[in-house]
């Protein structure tokens, strides 16, 4: 059977900007997010106002933006908190200040962005950011702690570094970009964390197989699909472990990371890891052949043999398949050109897959080093799934969307 997924209309997000320094930061969420296609609307709070205009927000939103000045004026049909709960799809507070943040974990409500928290039913993202004796205080903790055990809070880890007050340490707000993927991942899952409870294995990025200690084979894989389905998984909920060749990009906080250089270590990293996994995704550019002999020197150009002689690298996908347990999903990517779909079959099969993704890497905007991919999936059962060009983090959420069905199906013995 065979099927096209198709992309999801316009997105409604509703910013509310809290008073703190990190405040210029939501200018490029908003810049970002209008460029993507998502309506955004914004509410400063007050103090808010200290740090950056409304004049500026309305200008990259497109759209005047809200004050408690026009929370309290009588030129609305309906009142503006019921009227903006009801238009988000997404609201995101960023920054949460330790003020507002108590507020709502008491379901406290004295002006205009509390208020519509409250008059709505949407996910709320949070990215809080302050001082770091502010942040570890017992009282903020706690108040954080509260308001997360309610689902439709979607908490971001702070970042460490030098902040504002000179202070290095904890509280630091996520980046625009981290803000931005979690945006566009809850817009897809409308929340849900349906890997809740599941651990997700991820292998990412390219292997290098040196022959002498400056020059390897290699191949072009930046490790960004990896990426994008830890970045995925971590959003449904799930705890993600990523196993990863070297990468320009860091590792999401929360995820696990375990650095690898070569198939060896990352064959090794992916059996240590497996029992803890109910689903493994090998996205990871793996080398088919080394080096036979490697030198610990560095080789002289004339000293280069004509040939040089290798040795094969062992299935890493192959003895995951022999190893996973029925409980256990196994998905294996196919980087092909020309026909994908006969390798990408026969490597399903071959290889025990329960899903492949085929990806076409001779089409634009796909494949190696791209912010965006296609691909088509089938699984084991004959389904086929044609995935048109996306972003990278939608094509992971995708293949959850896949993914979870199955895992619910599984019954465990």
């Amino acid at each position: 059977m065979q099927s096209t997924v198709n992309p999801k209309s316009s997105s409604r997000v509703l910013i509310g900007v809290g008073g703190g320094i990190a405040a210029y930061k939501v200018c490029e969420v908003v810049s970002r997010l209008f460029k993507s296609g998502v309506e955004v609307r914004v509410i400063l709070t007050r103090s808010a106002q200290e740090f950056i205009t409304p004049l500026t927000l309305a200008t990259l939103s497109r759209h005047p933006a809200y004050t408690d000045d026009s929370f309290w004026q009588p030129i609305h049909s309906r009142p503006l908190h019921i009227e903006l709960g009801e238009w988000a799809d997404l609201i995101v507070i960023a920054p949460l200040t330790a003020n507002t943040l108590g507020k709502l974990a008491y379901g406290m409500a004295d002006n205009l962005l509390t208020n519509t928290v409250l008059a709505s039913t949407c996910p709320v993202l949070l990215a809080p950011a302050m001082n770091t004796d502010m942040w570890e205080q017992v009282a903020v903790q706690r108040n954080w702690q509260l308001l997360l055990t309610d689902r439709r809070y979607h908490g971001m880890s702070t970042a460490s570094g030098l902040l504002a007050c000179d202070r290095i340490g904890a509280g630091r707000m996520a980046e625009p970009p981290t803000i931005v993927n979690h945006i566009q991942s809850l817009l897809h899952t409308h929340g849900n964390r349906d890997l809740a409870g599941k651990t997700v294995l991820i292998s990412a990025g390219g292997t290098r197989e040196f022959f002498d200690p400056v020059r390897f084979i290699g191949n072009p894989s930046t490790g960004k699909m990896g990426l994008a389905l830890a970045q995925a998984a971590m959003h449904r909920g799930a705890k993600v472990i990523l196993v990863h060749g070297p990468a320009s990009w860091e590792v999401p906080l929360g995820v696990e990371p375990i650095p690898v250089v070569s198939a060896d270590q990352m064959q090794q990293a992916m059996l240590d890891a497996l029992p803890k996994a109910d689903v493994i995704v090998m996205s990871a550019a793996v080398a088919d052949v080394k080096p036979r002999d490697y030198s610990s020197e560095k080789l002289p150009k004339r000293s280069l043999p004509e040939n040089l002689p290798l040795a094969p690298v062992t299935d890493i996908v192959a003895e995951l398949g022999k190893r996973k347990q029925p409980h256990q999903l196994l998905i294996g990517f196919a980087a092909q050109t020309g026909d994908i779909i006969t390798p990408a079959k026969e490597k399903l099969q071959r290889k025990k897959l329960d899903i492949i993704v085929a990806n076409p890497i001779d089409q634009p905007d796909s494949g190696f080093g791209s912010d965006q991919n296609q691909a088509v999936f089938l699984d084991k059962q004959g389904q086929q799934i044609e995935i048109p060009p996306c972003s990278k983090l939608a094509m992971a959420h995708y293949l959850f969307d896949l993914t979870v069905p199955i895992l619910e199906g599984i019954k465990i013995i």
